[in-house]
């Protein structure tokens, strides 16, 4: 609400944001039917829904949803008409002070006082109008669609708390969530792939597969990787530092922490201040100033102003690359220089918007940055590129969509020279058009150093995720006083190439496991085979069959409980195992592996060093 819609931005909603729009007036209308005490704020069309905040002695909980929804649908039954009504400011707060406006009826001792409040923020000259279906009447610019009928196919999903225009101080409401369809397989189909989002949840599938962990005693948003979960990552990592190697890569090793000038020259501190944990002061400068008896204002200006030295921890690797390019003297001959880390930095995310291994404030990038020529930008782009297409093809994510994010010319939060953002942005523009994939062109979400291309990608239930990312930036080596030496002897400015495949690898595992529902490939799965022995008999060869593949680098295990080996098969299929190899005293006998592959029902029965070379071929050719 910090940054309303004009009329005209409210016109441009899509025919289902109408509808959710016009269902977040028919489920005021049933709350207040059914507890007439209720007090609205405001009721937006967000993604994949709408919600409504208000205030009232009733505590609403999923026991409620059944009620409301019934309501709901009796009101879209009536049919009743969407009705626009221009007012003056002087009638619209007439109306919230009797309790009309939000309301059923007048309320007397009882005015609509976030409506008033509403009222005061509407610019003057705006008309002011409101909309009523049936008895219901509230503060509204539209667009509706015409009847509540359009309104049936509706569903409540979720209630939680909510403060009054995001501010603590002016008390808490109630946001009950519901969403919309035009038609009922639509809704259908969307709360089918809830459920299934339910049953893909990582923060679920991570507890039960031991893949992950986060302590309140450590902190909010910080992941504990488990045994488990830290095989995942470091299968990745090896993919990723293979095609790294394949591609001229060096990889460097910085600290996750540095000087806060270090972040005023790149810009970090203060562009992205609200978003970077709490700089940290010398000890020095702390026991100065508790001598002194200073205020912490003090010390937090003292900090922000560069009166007082102080750390901050990483949130970005690129500045400590730069040192480390700038450390060396180079030629034109020397470009490019490509340095890679697997780089942890921090954020301060809120800690409502933290969620599993999604949104966190400490993750690793697989980062790297690439310092060369002007006339080397667009192979390098295609490079960057086409190491994107490769892990995403990989891991059979071929739905995806590209999206440039470049500047808004009309905005002040860009530095450089306009020049400098119009080559990049050809650069990056000329790149993509490469990929003879579809894109789009996002005005305003560039960041603040240069534009960057994003690839969005739709997992196997239909949702979009923002992996892989690179950047062009022509203004941090200039921030910085980068420079080589060309081909006429005189210095020149590199041109600097952020890119990152996958991102954040807690972001990435945490859509793997969403994607995969915990059924890594082979080789990702961090258990990749559970040997079976059929009884003790058979326990040593189980054993040295281990020992031989441990060896040959395959992570298995030898189930060695009492379990009859059905039992066994159903905890490893529990598990997610991808391969089992049984072993009794036939297969010991005959030199042979019965082999069960994860989703099939028959065992395959394999010479044992044929079951091998197979095993050691599909983990070599990361087959899905």
């Amino acid at each position: 609400m910090s940054e309303r819609k004009t009329l005209d931005e409210r016109a441009q909603m899509t025919d289902l944001e109408r509808v959710r729009h016009s269902a977040a007036h028919v489920m005021a209308t049933a709350i207040l039917r059914i507890w007439p005490d209720a007090q609205f704020a405001y009721g937006p069309p967000v993604e994949n829904g709408f919600y409504y905040d208000f205030e009232m002695k009733h505590r609403i909980t999923p026991d409620d949803f059944e009620k409301i929804e019934a309501e709901m649908k009796k009101i879209a039954k009536e049919n009743q008409k969407f009705e626009y009504k221009a007012i003056s400011r002087e009638e619209a707060k007439a109306m919230a002070e009797s309790g009309r406006l939000g309301g059923l009826t007048e309320r007397p001792g009882n005015p609509s006082r976030f409506k008033l409040d509403l009222i005061d923020k509407i610019p003057e000259g705006e008309q002011i109008s409101c909309f009523q279906n049936g008895e219901f009447i509230d503060l509204c610019a539209g667009p509706h669609v015409g009847y509540t009928s359009k309104c049936k196919n509706v569903k409540v999903m979720s209630v939680s708390s909510s403060f009054y225009m995001g501010d603590e101080s002016k008390g808490q409401l109630q946001r009950l969530y519901g969403t919309a369809f035009e038609n009922k397989d639509d809704l259908a189909n969307h709360l089918t792939r809830l459920e299934e989002a339910k049953k893909r949840d990582h923060r679920k599938l991570g507890r039960e597969l031991g893949l992950f962990h986060i302590d309140e005693a450590v902190g909010q948003g910080l992941i504990l990787w488990k045994p488990k979960g830290a095989l995942v990552r470091r299968a990745l990592q090896e993919f990723i530092t293979q095609e790294l190697d394949k591609q001229g890569y060096s990889q460097v090793f910085t600290p996750h922490i540095g000087k806060l000038d270090l972040y005023r020259t790149s810009g970090h501190f203060p562009y992205y201040q609200e978003s970077q944990f709490a700089p940290i002061a010398e000890r020095d400068t702390l026991e100065k100033l508790a001598d002194e008896d200073a205020s912490c204002a003090t010390l937090i200006n003292g900090l922000e102003q560069g009166t007082y030295e102080g750390y901050l921890l990483k949130p970005m690797n690129c500045p400590h690359h730069i040192k480390i390019f700038d450390s060396d003297h180079h030629s034109y001959r020397d470009l490019p220089v490509r340095l890679a880390e697997f780089g942890t930095v921090y954020r301060w995310e809120q800690s409502g918007e933290l969620g599993g291994m999604t949104r966190v404030r400490g993750f690793t990038q697989d980062d790297a940055h690439i310092f060369c020529t002007p006339d080397q930008v667009a192979e390098e782009l295609i490079g960057c590129l086409d190491l994107v297409k490769k892990v995403l093809t990989t891991l059979g994510m071929n739905d995806y969509r590209v999206r440039l994010s470049l500047r808004d010319p009309e905005s002040d939060k860009y530095v450089g020279e306009p020049e400098n953002w119009d080559k990049a942005e050809a650069a990056i523009r000329n790149a993509v058009q490469t990929l003879g994939v579809d894109y789009t062109e996002e005005i305003g979400e560039a960041a603040f150093y240069g534009p960057k291309i994003d690839f969005v990608v739709k997992d196997v239930i239909g949702r979009d995720w923002q992996l892989g990312t690179v950047q062009v930036d022509y203004n941090l080596p200039v921030r910085f006083n980068l420079s080589y030496v060309g081909e006429d002897n005189k210095p020149h400015v590199p041109v600097m190439i952020h890119r990152a495949p996958f991102g954040s690898l807690e972001r990435f595992t945490g859509l793997l496991i969403e994607h995969f529902e915990g059924k890594f490939p082979t080789w990702l799965a961090p258990e990749q085979l559970r040997i079976l022995p059929i009884s003790d008999k058979t326990l040593d060869e189980a054993n040295a069959l281990a020992t031989e593949l441990a060896d040959l680098g395959i992570r298995c295990t030898v189930d060695r409980s009492s379990d009859k080996v059905g039992a066994k098969i159903r905890n490893a299929r529990l598990e997610r195992i991808p391969n089992m190899a049984v072993l009794g005293q036939r297969e010991v006998e005959e030199g042979t592996i019965a082999v069960r592959i994860r989703g099939e029902e028959k065992p395959i029965i394999k010479p044992r060093q044929q079951f091998i070379d197979d095993l050691l071929a599909e983990i070599a050719g990361r087959t899905l």
